[in-house]
C-alpha cells in the first residue's frame, strides 16, 4: 500500500516520454532536460512549492522486464521514503531490488540514510524481507574485515544465528578436529593464532528431507607458504565468502519454514603463515580415507571443503550444496558477474540456471568434465590439490571435490566471486551475495509447503 508521504518514482521506457500522461508542464520539463526513458536515468519534477512531486526513472527499453533496475534507482535517489509507478514489471523482485541497491555496509562510519520504499502493491512482504535480509547477511560479513571476523568471530557471528533461529549447534576445534577425523581443516588453518573449527549445524524435523549446505569459511587467505602478492591479498577478506552466503540462504529457508531437515557445515579457518604451516610437497590425510599431495598451499579452500563435504555425504543427504570463492579460473572464465555452477545432476543445473536468471541471480553451468579428472594425479599419494598442466583450473577444483561426495542424491557446487568491483542493478559496489536466490528458488520449488 502506498504511504501519501512517499514520493512516487515512475519508471518510463525508452521512447514512451508521451504515453506516461504526465501534465504538459512536467512533459516538457522532461523535455528541456533531455529525459527520453534512457536506462537508470532519473529526473525530479518539481512541485508548485518548490519540491519534488515525483521523480521519473529510464527503464530503457526493457521497461516492465527487468524488475532489478529499480536498484539502480535506490542507488541515486537522495534520501526518503519512495513508492514505485509505472512499468516495474514483478512487485516482489522490484521491491527486493529498490531495498538491495540501497544497501550500505556502514559497520565502520556513521550510518547513512538511504532511500526507503513503500511496499508494491501485489508484493509479498515476508518474501521481499527475507531475500534482503539473506542478502544483507551475506553483505555484512563479507565486508567485515580479518581483525574484526576471524575464526573465533565467525564462531559467534554463528552461534548468534543459530539462537535466533532455534538451531542446533556443534562446533569442533582445534586439536580435537584431529580426533574427529578433520586432519585436512585442521593442516590448513594450525598456524593462525585463532584454531581451526568445523561450525555443524541443524534445523528442522529429522523425518523431512534431508538438505546439507556447505560453505568455504577461510577468514583470511594469505596464500600460506605459497604466499600471495600484496595485491592477491587486498580483498581475502572475502574468502569467507561461500560461508557467508550459505548462512543466508539457511536465513531464507528457516524464514520461508520450508519442511527440511537443514544442516549447515563451515569449515572456518585462517590461512596463515608460521612455522606450523603445511607446505607444499606434504601429503595429507583426508577424512574420507583418500591421501592429498599439496601442490600448492593456496589451493586451501578445496582441503578445508573436502573434509566437510565427507562428513555431509555419510548422511546421503537429498541434496548437497556447497559455496565457495574457490578459483581465479572461474573468474578468469566467467567475470565477477557469473559463478561457476556445477552439478550432478543436469536437471538440477538447468532449474538453477533458469530460477537465477529470473531472479537476477545468474549462474553458469560448467562440465565435470571426466576427462580432466587424471589432471588430479599424483605419484605418490591419491591425489593431488592442484591439477597438472595449468588448464582448466575451475573445472580440476570441482572434480577435486567430487571425490568427497559417493552417497549425496544430488551434488551442487557454485564457485562465486562474492564482490562486485562495480555497482550493478541491487548490487552496490563491494561485497555481494550471489547464488542465494537461486538455491532459494529450487529449495522452494521442491520444499515449500
Amino acid at each position: 500500500m502506498t504511504s501519501p508521504a512517499a514520493i512516487p518514482v515512475r519508471f518510463i521506457a525508452e521512447g514512451a516520454l508521451d504515453a506516461a500522461g504526465l501534465s504538459a508542464r512536467h512533459a516538457a520539463w522532461a523535455a528541456a532536460h533531455g529525459f527520453a526513458g534512457q536506462r537508470g536515468r532519473l529526473l525530479a519534477l518539481p512541485d508548485d512549492g518548490g519540491g519534488v512531486a515525483s521523480w521519473l526513472f529510464g527503464a530503457g527499453p526493457d521497461a516492465g522486464r527487468s524488475p532489478f533496475l529499480a536498484g539502480l534507482a535506490a542507488a541515486a535517489l537522495p534520501e526518503g521514503a519512495y513508492a514505485l509507478a509505472g512499468a516495474y514489471g514483478d512487485p516482489t523482485l522490484a521491491a527486493i531490488a529498490f531495498r538491495l541497491g540501497a544497501y550500505r555496509f556502514d559497520r565502520y562510519r556513521e550510518p547513512r540514510p538511504v532511500a526507503t520504499l513503500a511496499l508494491p502493491e501485489g508484493a509479498d512482504a515476508a518474501e521481499v524481507d527475507r531475500q534482503v535480509e539473506a542478502a544483507s547477511l551475506a553483505r555484512d560479513l563479507i565486508g567485515t574485515p580479518a581483525n574484526d571476523l576471524g575464526p573465533d568471530a565467525m564462531e559467534r557471528e554463528a552461534r548468534a544465528f543459530a539462537a535466533r533461529h532455534g538451531m542446533q549447534v556443534e562446533v569442533i576445534a582445534g586439536d580435537d578436529l584431529l580426533a574427529r577425523n578433520f586432519p585436512m581443516i585442521h593442516a590448513v588453518g594450525r598456524a593462525s593464532a585463532q584454531a581451526p573449527r568445523l561450525i555443524d549445524l541443524t534445523w528442522g524435523a529429522a523425518s523431512h528431507p534431508r538438505v546439507t549446505l556447505v560453505g568455504k569459511g577461510v577468514t583470511f587467505d594469505t596464500g600460506g607458504l605459497d604466499i600471495k602478492s600484496a595485491a592477491g591479498m587486498l580483498m581475502m577478506k572475502k574468502d569467507m565468502g561461500g560461508a557467508a552466503n550459505m548462512l543466508g540462504l539457511a536465513h531464507a529457508v528457516m524464514s520461508a519454514g520450508l519442511k527440511v531437515r537443514l544442516r549447515v557445515l563451515l569449515p572456518v579457518v585462517e590461512n596463515s603463515i608460521a612455522a606450523a604451516s603445511f607446505r607444499p610437497g606434504d601429503v595429507l590425510r583426508s577424512r574420507a580415507g583418500l591421501s592429498v599431495e599439496i601442490g600448492n598451499t593456496d589451493a586451501e579452500g578445496r582441503l578445508i571443503l573436502a573434509d566437510a563435504l565427507a562428513l555431509a555425504d555419510e548422511e546421503a543427504p537429498d541434496l548437497l550444496a556447497d559455496m565457495a570463492t574457490l578459483t581465479g579460473a572461474a573468474r578468469v572464465a566467467l567475470g565477477p558477474e557469473l559463478p561457476a555452477l556445477y552439478s550432478t545432476d543436469d536437471d538440477i543445473a538447468r532449474q538453477l540456471v533458469a530460477l537465477g536468471l529470473a531472479a537476477e541471480d545468474p549462474l553458469w553451468p560448467m562440465p565435470l568434465w571426466a576427462g580432466y579428472d587424471t589432471l588430479l594425479s599424483s605419484k605418490i599419494a591419491d591425489l593431488g590439490n592442484t591439477g597438472t598442466g595449468g588448464h582448466a583450473g575451475s573445472v580440476v577444483a570441482a572434480l577435486f571435490l567430487k571425490r568427497f561426495v559417493k552417497r549425496a542424491a544430488v551434488w551442487t557446487h557454485l564457485d562465486i566471486f562474492g564482490w562486485a568491483p562495480d555497482a550493478r542493478p541491487g548490487r552496490p559496489a563491494g561485497a555481494t551475495d550471489q547464488g542465494i536466490r537461486a538455491l532459494y528458488g529450487l529449495l522452494r520449488q521442491r520444499y515449500g509447503q
